[in-house]
């Protein structure tokens, strides 16, 4: 049997300070690419919507985007639903787009094109499209009370974001 000596001690030592000193430099590494407290905050947001009438829009920040929020008439659904698919550039119908609840319209609010901002509009004529709708001046997109771009330069529908609702339906969770 071999007796330890001063020299085995500091082996030891020294390998157990390292590989404590590189456990701590991976956990501070790891620690670094975790997202700040600050956009931790901005991830999800909570909306009342108690106060939406029917064919009222709300406009609200999340993630630096403004993201629209509409409470829909039954006759504006209706409008919607009535499109052609084979008229939209990005097909999809109202149901598809808003599963949950079809009375809620929950889109963010840039432009598809060049990431401009659309303005509501109550009364759009476009392409056999009669109804409210969105209207991005900026480059002429036009997109339907849903979300759907029905002329312009935009490729693709206005984004819906990850939501849920809430408290009886009446908030909405975005993100």
């Amino acid at each position: 049997m071999q007796k330890t000596n001063r020299r085995d001690f500091l082996y030891l030592s020294a390998a157990s300070f390292g590989v404590v000193g590189l456990g701590a430099s991976i956990l501070t590494l790891i620690k670094t690419m975790n997202p700040a407290k600050d956009v931790m905050a901005l991830a999800s947001i909570e909306v009342n919507i108690t106060s939406l009438k029917p064919g009222q829009e709300k406009t609200v920040t999340w993630r630096g985007k403004p993201v629209f929020i509409k409470r829909r008439t039954p006759e504006e659904i209706k409008i919607v639903d009535a499109v052609p698919l084979k008229d939209l550039k990005d097909p999809q119908t109202d149901k598809e787009r808003f599963p949950k609840n079809q009375e809620f319209l929950v889109v963010v609010g840039v432009c598809t094109h060049l990431g401009c901002i659309p303005g509501q509009r109550e009364a759009l004529s476009v392409n056999g499209y009669k109804g409210p709708g969105w209207l991005c001046a900026c480059h002429g997109s036009v997109y339907d009370d849903s979300g759907r771009v029905i002329r312009g330069p935009a490729p693709k529908n206005l984004a819906v974001p990850p939501y849920e609702f809430l408290n009886n339906n009446t908030t909405i969770k975005i993100g």
